[in-house]
């Protein structure tokens, strides 16, 4: 009876197998990869659209105009939009450290009689994070170490003052007002933060010529301020370019109170927890502060950031 069972039942898979095969080759091979084609470009179409997102209005960095008219300069132009429109992961990011540490930098430019377009600087030097180039460029800045002790900030194994957003911004500004008294064009003097400003000059004069968008440059120097323009168009409308989030989901700046500390502190851990903080939340606020010590022979007063709730 068993056997009979078995029978029976590998009959049936036999005539379902049949029936299948028949109606799987009743098509034609050329009918059936039409058929998938015709499925993928339907579902291409339907999820994937890639626009060229170059927009043909206005364009100026800090009052100057970019020369659009120029077709090399309008496809350099072109070129950062597109790069920093479809690098999705890396421009959102920028979009909600903004929110963080623009509020910090906005009132220093302000204050200093600087374009605020020169936060955007920073922006595509550092990304806004705490790096540090292979040339040894630390901070959201990018401050070399001698250029930073030029301008007074203290660079040692325990302080790294290249660190200190507000102090670093305000070299910046220094560098900045210096570069425009040199070149008279904020544009170039944005330019110079990357090339230096004896080195434009130079390309100035070997080219003969006395802007920025008339040079030949190195790639990185080429690209440099459109990147600047680019990464200022999508954060001044980022749904334009397809960016949405709220602002419950960005980055918002720390509370935080300032402590004035004159003499030597030899356990900053003990620090933190003195003012309710971890280590890592004292570090966080002041990444200035390079180990878990503060020695302060000369009775320097530092201004160290404590959490607020």
């Amino acid at each position: 009876m068993k056997q009979y069972n078995k029978w029976i039942l590998f009959s049936a898979i036999s005539i379902v197998i049949l029936l299948f095969s028949i109606g799987i080759f009743s098509f034609s091979e050329s009918t059936i990869v039409e058929h998938i084609e015709n499925k993928l470009t339907t579902d291409i179409c339907v999820y994937q659209k890639i626009n060229s997102v170059c927009p043909d209005h206005v364009h100026e960095f800090a009052g100057e105009r970019v020369p659009l008219n120029d077709l090399e300069v309008m496809q350099r132009l072109d070129r950062e939009v597109l790069v920093n429109t479809y690098w999705q992961s890396n421009t959102l990011l920028s979009l909600k450290l903004a929110d963080k540490y623009f509020p910090i930098i906005e009132p220093i430019l302000r204050a200093n009689g600087v374009p605020d377009d020169f936060k955007y600087v920073a922006l595509i030097e550092s990304g806004l994070r705490d790096v540090v180039s292979p040339a040894g460029a630390t901070g959201k800045w990018q401050l070399m170490k001698e250029t930073a002790k030029n301008y007074g900030l203290t660079v040692n194994e325990e302080v790294d003052e290249r660190y200190y957003l507000e102090k670093s911004t305000e070299v910046a500004c220094k560098y900045f007002l210096q570069a425009y008294d040199t070149f008279h064009s904020w544009t170039d003097a944005a330019a110079s933060y990357n090339i230096g400003i004896a080195g434009l000059k130079n390309r100035m004069k070997e080219q003969k010529v006395d802007n920025l968008y008339d040079l030949w440059l190195n790639s990185e120097t080429s690209r440099y301020v459109f990147r600047i323009v680019a990464l200022k168009e999508l954060h001044r409308n980022p749904k334009s370019y397809g960016y949405h989030y709220g602002k419950e989901k960005a980055y918002s700046p720390d509370i935080y109170a300032y402590v004035i500390v004159d003499s030597t502190i030899k356990d900053l851990p003990v620090f933190a927890q003195e003012w309710g903080m971890k280590y890592k939340d004292l570090r966080s606020l002041n990444p200035w502060l390079r180990g878990y010590k503060l020695t302060n022979k000369d009775c320097k007063p530092y201004s160290i950031k404590i959490r607020r709730n």
